[in-house]
């Protein structure tokens, strides 16, 4: 009999209709979709005036960059480092010539 009792009041909660309820979902909608638009609106504003900006940057960012099929993929080294390699390396003229290049002491010091 205990039982029975919490299962009927359940149901006879669950049939009962609730119009009050109705009422707040239509109205919840309606401002859930106000709220979207406004949002829709913000974020159009913001578009538009980010815009013209977000376009230079990204033109100086290229410049900056150059060329970036000339690397391979980045690579994580086990100690953390990234290694970016170029696919072809370049090729880097010795600033000084051996013959004409400062003298090295024998302790290794070079006087600059």
């Amino acid at each position: 009999m205990k039982q029975i009792v919490p299962a009927v009041l359940c149901a006879a909660m669950l049939a009962a209709p609730l119009p009050a309820t109705a009422q707040d979902d239509s109205e919840m909608s309606e401002g859930l979709g106000l709220l979207e638009e406004g949002t829709k609106l913000l974020l159009r504003g913001l578009m538009n005036e980010m815009g013209p900006a977000m376009e230079e940057m990204s033109e100086e960012m290229r410049n900056a960059l150059g060329n970036l099929s000339a690397f391979h993929a980045p690579e994580i080294l086990p100690n953390g480092d990234i290694l970016i390699r170029r696919k072809v390396p370049l090729q880097v003229e010795p600033e000084l010539d051996p013959e004409t290049g400062p003298e090295i002491g024998e302790d290794g010091a070079v006087e600059l």
